[in-house]
């Protein structure tokens, strides 16, 4: 760099700031809207990333065999490119269609669920299925009021992974108009503006941190048991 030129760069830099604040006030409405866009991408792909897991978990422990062959069929969706499924899945229901996104995203959350779903099953002791056998209970009721509750910690562990990493990928949807928080970091470097990079990549990190917390509190809440757990360990 030749000393004539520092003056313009400094130029540059004030200019083009990493965040005018001034910016954030006066599209705050664009903001919110792109927060909005983005937990709801993120809720709708984790419900029904859920569903299909619970369907397949629930088959998979029925039928021990068919755990290999969706371990596998689950783990090919996930190492996929996100941007190969977008662009695949765009002619069929279109760029501006919120299901070009949700069905990738979804598909990402299927091996991290399912795996967890399975673990937390496997992880009930026999000895306690022996016991709700023993006092008569039906195999839907021991599932639901047994196996379920025990299973929980697995469960939530799995739904925060596969949450935090959701959040994560919403922002690549901004290639076909669904990004949420990305279409602002997109924006940004399309212009080579700083702010709405700065701002979408920001709340991108916040909003994983705070939905990860959310889903520990509701965790700890449906599993009392692993509370108190930590509290004698610590």
């Amino acid at each position: 760099m030749t000393p004539g030129s520092l003056p313009s760069v400094l130029l540059a830099e004030a200019t083009n700031p990493i965040i005018r604040w001034e910016w954030v006030v006066e599209e705050w409405d664009q903001i919110w809207q792109a927060i909005v866009e983005h937990i709801t991408l993120t809720m709708l792909a984790m419900v029904l990333g859920l569903i299909v897991s619970a369907f397949l978990a629930a088959i998979a422990l029925r039928y021990r065999w068919t755990m290999t062959p969706i371990t596998a069929t689950t783990s090919l969706i996930y190492t996929l490119p996100s941007v190969a499924l977008f662009a695949l899945l765009a002619p069929v229901f279109g760029n501006l269609s919120r299901w070009t996104a949700v069905l990738p995203l979804a598909g990402y959350t299927l091996l991290i669920l399912v795996t967890n779903i399975v673990a937390g099953f496997q992880a009930v002791p026999p000895a306690v299925r022996d016991a709700a056998d023993g006092m008569g209970m039906s195999r839907a009721r021991r599932v639901w009021t047994v196996d379920l509750p025990l299973a929980v910690p697995f469960i939530i562990t799995g739904i925060r992974i596969a949450t935090v990493s959701t959040v994560g990928m919403v922002t690549v949807a901004a290639i076909i108009g669904q990004g949420g928080l990305g279409r602002l970091i997109f924006s940004g470097l399309r212009r080579a503006f700083w702010t709405p990079m700065t701002v979408g990549a920001s709340l991108s990190i916040i909003l994983a941190l705070v939905v990860d917390a959310v889903i520990l509190v509701i965790g700890l809440w449906l599993a009392p048991w692993q509370r108190r757990r930590k509290s004698a360990s610590s």
